[in-house]
């Protein structure tokens, strides 16, 4: 496994739309592999394959279940599972209930802004078998999906912002580097 360099805004491949996987086979599984690694290193909560220069729609996210897009920790809710590797993923249905969730990305490092997404999602993806799987997530483990799902498609968190706070964070970023 490999820990890659991760890409900062305003990079261009952050702006691209992502390939669709025509099939899961040892590069991709390498890929997914890789990401975990990455994130690992980073420290982060979730990473897609674009942000480290891969236009693939591939991500990889470890969130656990009892944890509130505020941080809080659910009581009576199992955590896990946490860790998920997709590929090809896809919302095939998202609550009208939104939450705010104070989110941050590897890619816009150092910076941190409220976005408004749907609180509930289902997804549709395969796994790294190339399974089809279907999984309902909720609180952050929602607002983290939707956020790396949003790479897969070249947006940014800070496009839910004014223009005007959008550049600021991107310049901010820029000087936090990586």
């Amino acid at each position: 496994m490999t820990v890659l360099p991760i890409l900062v805004a305003p990079n261009p491949i952050l702006r691209r739309k992502a390939s669709f996987v025509p099939a899961v086979d040892s590069h991709i599984q390498k890929l997914l592999k890789d990401l975990e690694e990455t994130m690992i290193a980073e420290d982060g909560i979730g990473l897609a394959a674009p942000q480290v220069g891969v236009s693939k729609r591939v991500l990889v996210m470890d969130v656990p279940a009892n944890v509130t897009v505020d941080g809080e920790e659910l009581d009576g809710v199992d955590p896990n599972p946490n860790f998920y590797r997709m590929v090809n993923p896809e919302i095939i249905w998202a609550s009208e209930k939104l939450a705010t969730c104070k989110e941050g990305c590897l890619s816009v490092p150092g910076q941190y802004a409220p976005v408004i997404r749907p609180d509930m999602v289902r997804v549709r993806y395969l796994n790294e078998g190339g399974v089809s799987c279907e999984t309902d997530f909720s609180h952050l483990q929602a607002a983290c999906v939707q956020h790396e799902m949003d790479h897969l498609d070249g947006k940014l968190f800070v496009d839910y912002l004014s223009s005007i706070k959008r550049d600021m964070l991107i310049r901010k970023a820029q000087r936090v580097g990586r």
